[in-house]
Protein backbone atom coordinates (compact mmCIF):
# COMPACT_ATOMS: atom_id res chain seq x y z
CA UNK A 1 0.00 0.00 0.00
CA UNK A 2 1.34 3.23 -1.21
CA UNK A 3 1.97 5.66 1.58
CA UNK A 4 -1.07 8.67 1.42
CA UNK A 5 0.41 12.36 0.63
CA UNK A 6 -2.01 14.00 3.23
CA UNK A 7 -0.20 16.83 5.36
CA UNK A 8 -1.85 16.94 8.60
CA UNK A 9 -2.76 20.99 8.48
CA UNK A 10 -4.73 19.50 5.99
CA UNK A 11 -5.99 16.39 7.41
CA UNK A 12 -7.08 19.22 10.46
CA UNK A 13 -8.39 21.85 8.54
CA UNK A 14 -10.90 19.15 6.61
CA UNK A 15 -11.95 17.63 10.04
CA UNK A 16 -12.68 20.97 11.51
CA UNK A 17 -14.90 22.27 8.40
CA UNK A 18 -16.32 18.94 8.38
CA UNK A 19 -17.54 19.60 12.03
CA UNK A 20 -18.61 23.57 11.29
CA UNK A 21 -20.04 22.68 7.91
CA UNK A 22 -19.25 26.70 7.89
CA UNK A 23 -16.10 27.81 6.63
CA UNK A 24 -16.29 30.96 8.80
CA UNK A 25 -16.41 29.31 11.75
CA UNK A 26 -14.20 26.94 10.84
CA UNK A 27 -11.53 29.48 10.17
CA UNK A 28 -12.38 30.98 13.72
CA UNK A 29 -11.54 27.91 15.48
CA UNK A 30 -8.46 27.23 13.57
CA UNK A 31 -7.13 30.81 14.10
CA UNK A 32 -7.08 31.24 10.24
CA UNK A 33 -8.42 33.16 7.91
CA UNK A 34 -11.24 31.96 5.29
CA UNK A 35 -8.79 32.32 2.19
CA UNK A 36 -6.33 30.09 3.93
CA UNK A 37 -8.70 27.42 4.92
CA UNK A 38 -9.83 27.23 1.59
CA UNK A 39 -7.00 26.84 0.06
CA UNK A 40 -6.00 24.09 2.71
CA UNK A 41 -9.23 21.98 1.76
CA UNK A 42 -8.70 22.79 -2.32
CA UNK A 43 -5.20 21.55 -1.86
CA UNK A 44 -6.42 18.23 -0.10
CA UNK A 45 -9.36 17.51 -2.83
CA UNK A 46 -6.79 17.71 -5.40
CA UNK A 47 -4.45 15.09 -3.34
CA UNK A 48 -7.60 12.95 -2.91
CA UNK A 49 -8.73 12.83 -6.62
CA UNK A 50 -12.34 14.35 -5.68
CA UNK A 51 -14.38 16.76 -3.88
CA UNK A 52 -14.89 16.48 -0.07
CA UNK A 53 -17.45 19.47 0.66
CA UNK A 54 -20.23 20.67 -1.72
CA UNK A 55 -20.33 24.12 -1.66
CA UNK A 56 -23.91 26.24 -2.21
CA UNK A 57 -24.77 29.12 -1.66
CA UNK A 58 -24.84 29.59 2.49
CA UNK A 59 -24.16 25.26 2.42
CA UNK A 60 -22.16 23.14 3.20
CA UNK A 61 -22.21 19.25 3.02
CA UNK A 62 -19.85 16.53 2.97
CA UNK A 63 -19.57 14.51 -0.22
CA UNK A 64 -19.71 10.54 0.32
CA UNK A 65 -15.66 11.01 -0.69
CA UNK A 66 -15.82 13.28 2.31
CA UNK A 67 -18.23 11.16 4.58
CA UNK A 68 -15.85 8.33 3.75
CA UNK A 69 -12.51 10.23 4.35
CA UNK A 70 -13.62 11.65 7.88
CA UNK A 71 -13.45 8.85 10.25
CA UNK A 72 -10.11 8.12 9.22
CA UNK A 73 -9.01 11.62 9.49
CA UNK A 74 -10.38 11.64 12.61
CA UNK A 75 -8.63 8.25 13.73
CA UNK A 76 -5.28 9.61 12.43
CA UNK A 77 -5.83 13.10 14.23
CA UNK A 78 -6.86 11.06 17.24
CA UNK A 79 -3.94 8.55 16.56
CA UNK A 80 -0.84 11.38 16.49
CA UNK A 81 -1.83 12.85 19.73
CA UNK A 82 -2.20 9.92 21.81
CA UNK A 83 1.25 8.99 20.04
CA UNK A 84 2.60 12.85 20.62
CA UNK A 85 1.02 12.60 24.75
CA UNK A 86 2.48 8.93 25.68
CA UNK A 87 6.08 10.45 23.93
CA UNK A 88 5.50 13.51 26.01
CA UNK A 89 5.18 11.28 28.91
CA UNK A 90 8.05 9.17 28.34
CA UNK A 91 10.31 12.22 27.87
CA UNK A 92 9.20 13.78 31.46
CA UNK A 93 9.58 10.44 33.21
CA UNK A 94 5.68 10.06 33.78
CA UNK A 95 6.06 6.71 31.34
CA UNK A 96 7.57 4.10 30.30
CA UNK A 97 8.96 0.76 31.21
CA UNK A 98 11.72 1.05 34.43
CA UNK A 99 13.35 -2.35 34.90
CA UNK A 100 14.77 -3.20 38.48
CA UNK A 101 17.12 -5.66 39.88
CA UNK A 102 17.03 -6.05 43.59
CA UNK A 103 18.98 -8.15 46.42
CA UNK A 104 16.34 -10.18 47.95
CA UNK A 105 16.49 -9.46 51.31
CA UNK A 106 15.66 -6.33 50.49
CA UNK A 107 11.88 -7.20 50.36
CA UNK A 108 12.50 -7.40 53.80
CA UNK A 109 13.13 -4.05 54.21
CA UNK A 110 13.48 -1.09 51.41
CA UNK A 111 11.95 -2.56 48.24
CA UNK A 112 8.07 -2.25 49.36
CA UNK A 113 8.42 0.86 50.23
CA UNK A 114 10.16 2.19 47.23
CA UNK A 115 7.27 0.68 45.13
CA UNK A 116 4.81 1.87 46.91
CA UNK A 117 5.70 5.71 46.93
CA UNK A 118 7.09 5.15 43.06
CA UNK A 119 3.76 3.55 41.89
CA UNK A 120 1.71 6.41 43.78
CA UNK A 121 3.21 8.75 42.14
CA UNK A 122 3.63 7.26 38.80
CA UNK A 123 0.93 5.04 38.04
CA UNK A 124 1.57 5.30 34.37
CA UNK A 125 5.35 3.68 34.68
CA UNK A 126 6.01 0.03 34.00
CA UNK A 127 7.88 -1.93 36.50
CA UNK A 128 9.66 -5.17 35.38
CA UNK A 129 10.90 -6.32 38.59
CA UNK A 130 13.73 -9.21 39.15
CA UNK A 131 15.08 -10.69 42.13
CA UNK A 132 18.95 -11.19 41.71
CA UNK A 133 21.99 -11.27 43.87
CA UNK A 134 24.15 -8.05 43.38
CA UNK A 135 26.94 -9.74 40.39
CA UNK A 136 24.00 -11.21 37.64
CA UNK A 137 22.80 -7.38 38.56
CA UNK A 138 26.00 -5.60 37.78
CA UNK A 139 26.42 -7.93 34.54
CA UNK A 140 22.76 -7.25 33.45
CA UNK A 141 23.00 -3.13 34.46
CA UNK A 142 26.41 -2.88 32.22
CA UNK A 143 24.71 -4.82 28.99
CA UNK A 144 21.79 -2.96 29.30
CA UNK A 145 19.26 -5.56 30.26
CA UNK A 146 18.89 -3.55 33.91
CA UNK A 147 17.70 0.49 34.01
CA UNK A 148 18.84 0.04 37.94
CA UNK A 149 19.66 -2.40 40.76
CA UNK A 150 19.74 -2.70 44.70
CA UNK A 151 22.44 -3.90 45.74
CA UNK A 152 24.32 -4.66 48.51
CA UNK A 153 27.81 -3.99 49.10
CA UNK A 154 29.28 -2.92 45.55
CA UNK A 155 32.43 -2.60 45.25
CA UNK A 156 34.15 -0.09 42.17
CA UNK A 157 32.48 -1.23 38.81
CA UNK A 158 33.79 0.27 35.59
CA UNK A 159 31.03 2.23 33.47
CA UNK A 160 28.60 2.14 36.95
CA UNK A 161 27.70 4.49 39.77
CA UNK A 162 26.57 3.57 43.02
CA UNK A 163 24.38 6.03 45.49
CA UNK A 164 23.94 4.44 48.96
CA UNK A 165 20.82 5.04 50.14
CA UNK A 166 20.40 2.46 53.12
CA UNK A 167 22.76 1.10 56.30
CA UNK A 168 22.02 -1.73 58.20
CA UNK A 169 23.29 -3.11 61.22
CA UNK A 170 24.52 -7.33 61.36
CA UNK A 171 22.60 -9.76 63.15
CA UNK A 172 23.78 -13.62 64.48
CA UNK A 173 21.60 -16.35 62.98
CA UNK A 174 21.59 -18.45 65.42
CA UNK A 175 19.82 -22.48 65.70
CA UNK A 176 17.00 -22.33 68.57
CA UNK A 177 19.34 -24.52 70.22
CA UNK A 178 22.62 -23.26 70.34
CA UNK A 179 23.93 -21.84 73.50
CA UNK A 180 23.99 -17.70 72.29
CA UNK A 181 20.27 -18.12 71.10
CA UNK A 182 19.14 -17.94 74.66
CA UNK A 183 22.12 -15.65 76.03
CA UNK A 184 20.73 -12.49 78.12
CA UNK A 185 23.74 -10.34 76.51
CA UNK A 186 22.37 -7.27 74.61
CA UNK A 187 25.01 -8.39 71.88
CA UNK A 188 26.30 -11.64 70.36
CA UNK A 189 30.35 -10.93 69.63
CA UNK A 190 31.88 -12.51 66.98
CA UNK A 191 34.21 -14.10 68.60
CA UNK A 192 31.71 -16.05 69.97
CA UNK A 193 30.99 -17.78 67.19
CA UNK A 194 34.42 -18.93 66.64
CA UNK A 195 33.91 -22.57 67.23
CA UNK A 196 30.64 -23.10 65.02
CA UNK A 197 30.19 -23.98 61.45
CA UNK A 198 28.82 -21.35 59.35
CA UNK A 199 26.48 -21.59 56.34
CA UNK A 200 27.21 -18.66 54.14
CA UNK A 201 25.95 -16.96 50.50
CA UNK A 202 28.63 -18.00 47.91
CA UNK A 203 31.19 -15.15 47.19
CA UNK A 204 30.60 -15.05 43.99
CA UNK A 205 27.30 -13.84 43.69
CA UNK A 206 27.58 -11.50 46.20
CA UNK A 207 31.02 -11.06 46.95
CA UNK A 208 31.22 -7.24 49.15
CA UNK A 209 29.20 -8.39 51.65
CA UNK A 210 30.41 -12.00 52.09
CA UNK A 211 33.80 -10.30 52.39
CA UNK A 212 32.27 -8.23 54.81
CA UNK A 213 30.95 -10.71 56.88
CA UNK A 214 34.33 -12.88 56.70
CA UNK A 215 36.01 -9.96 57.69
CA UNK A 216 34.11 -9.72 61.05
CA UNK A 217 35.15 -13.06 61.44
CA UNK A 218 38.69 -12.32 61.08
CA UNK A 219 38.90 -8.87 63.28
CA UNK A 220 37.85 -11.16 65.89
CA UNK A 221 40.68 -13.70 65.55
CA UNK A 222 39.48 -16.76 63.42
CA UNK A 223 38.61 -17.19 59.91
CA UNK A 224 35.00 -19.03 59.84
CA UNK A 225 34.46 -22.77 58.80
CA UNK A 226 32.17 -22.72 55.70
CA UNK A 227 29.62 -25.78 56.50
CA UNK A 228 27.12 -25.09 53.17
CA UNK A 229 26.57 -22.49 50.83
CA UNK A 230 23.21 -21.33 50.23
CA UNK A 231 22.37 -18.41 47.48
CA UNK A 232 19.22 -17.36 49.48
CA UNK A 233 18.93 -16.23 52.92
CA UNK A 234 16.03 -17.53 53.70
CA UNK A 235 17.74 -21.37 52.73
CA UNK A 236 20.64 -20.23 54.78
CA UNK A 237 18.40 -19.27 57.74
CA UNK A 238 16.24 -22.92 56.85
CA UNK A 239 19.87 -24.47 57.32
CA UNK A 240 20.90 -22.97 60.59
CA UNK A 241 17.25 -24.41 61.80
CA UNK A 242 18.21 -26.98 60.72
CA UNK A 243 21.48 -27.03 62.99
CA UNK A 244 24.22 -27.14 60.51
CA UNK A 245 25.56 -24.10 61.00
CA UNK A 246 25.32 -20.08 62.30
CA UNK A 247 25.83 -17.43 60.14
CA UNK A 248 25.80 -13.63 60.04
CA UNK A 249 23.58 -11.37 57.55
CA UNK A 250 21.89 -8.20 57.75
CA UNK A 251 19.46 -6.87 60.34
CA UNK A 252 16.85 -7.19 57.93
CA UNK A 253 16.75 -11.20 58.04
CA UNK A 254 15.52 -11.38 61.11
CA UNK A 255 11.71 -10.45 59.79
CA UNK A 256 11.70 -13.94 58.19
CA UNK A 257 10.93 -14.30 62.15
CA UNK A 258 11.32 -18.36 61.30
CA UNK A 259 10.43 -20.60 64.23
CA UNK A 260 13.64 -22.75 65.51
CA UNK A 261 16.18 -19.65 64.73
CA UNK A 262 17.07 -16.68 66.69
CA UNK A 263 18.18 -13.61 65.66
CA UNK A 264 20.95 -11.82 67.91
CA UNK A 265 22.11 -8.10 67.29
CA UNK A 266 25.69 -8.82 66.44
CA UNK A 267 28.54 -6.62 68.11
CA UNK A 268 30.49 -4.97 65.10
CA UNK A 269 32.30 -1.72 66.53
CA UNK A 270 29.73 0.36 64.57
CA UNK A 271 30.54 -1.42 61.29
CA UNK A 272 27.12 -1.54 59.11
CA UNK A 273 26.59 -3.36 55.42
CA UNK A 274 24.93 -0.96 52.77
CA UNK A 275 22.59 -0.66 50.06
CA UNK A 276 23.08 1.28 47.19
CA UNK A 277 21.32 2.18 43.85
CA UNK A 278 23.11 1.07 40.77
CA UNK A 279 23.33 2.71 37.45
CA UNK A 280 25.20 2.65 33.99
CA UNK A 281 26.28 5.97 34.25
CA UNK A 282 25.02 6.66 30.64
CA UNK A 283 22.16 6.00 31.20
CA UNK A 284 20.13 9.18 31.35
CA UNK A 285 16.68 8.10 31.44
CA UNK A 286 14.35 10.37 32.51
CA UNK A 287 12.61 7.92 34.47
CA UNK A 288 15.99 6.98 36.67
CA UNK A 289 16.09 10.75 37.22
CA UNK A 290 12.06 10.38 38.99
CA UNK A 291 13.33 6.84 40.84
CA UNK A 292 16.21 9.40 42.32
CA UNK A 293 13.85 11.63 43.50
CA UNK A 294 11.51 9.53 44.93
CA UNK A 295 14.53 7.64 46.51
CA UNK A 296 15.98 11.44 48.13
CA UNK A 297 12.26 12.10 49.02
CA UNK A 298 11.24 8.80 51.03
CA UNK A 299 14.97 7.53 52.07
CA UNK A 300 13.91 4.14 50.99
CA UNK A 301 12.13 4.24 54.33
CA UNK A 302 9.94 1.01 54.81
CA UNK A 303 7.35 0.44 57.57
CA UNK A 304 9.22 -0.53 61.09
CA UNK A 305 12.32 -0.67 58.85
CA UNK A 306 15.23 -0.57 61.59
CA UNK A 307 17.69 0.80 58.90
CA UNK A 308 19.97 4.13 59.23
CA UNK A 309 18.62 5.68 56.02
CA UNK A 310 21.14 7.86 54.31
CA UNK A 311 21.69 10.63 51.60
Amino acid sequence: MDRPDLPLPQLHAFVVLAEELHFGRAAARLGIAQPPLSQQIQRLERRVGHPLFSRAPGQVALTPAGEELLPAARGALALLADGVSAARAVGEGRAGTLRIGFAASLALTALPALLRRFRDQFPAVRLHIQEMTTTPQLAALRDGSLDVGLVREPGEEPGLEFHTVLREHFVAVLPAAHPLASARQEFVEAAQLAASPFVLPPRRVGPGLHDQIVGLCTDAGFVPEVAQEAVEWLTVCALAQAGVGVSIAPESIARLRLQGVAFRPLATGGRTTRVAVAQARDNHSPLLAQLQAVLAAAALEADDDRGEAVG
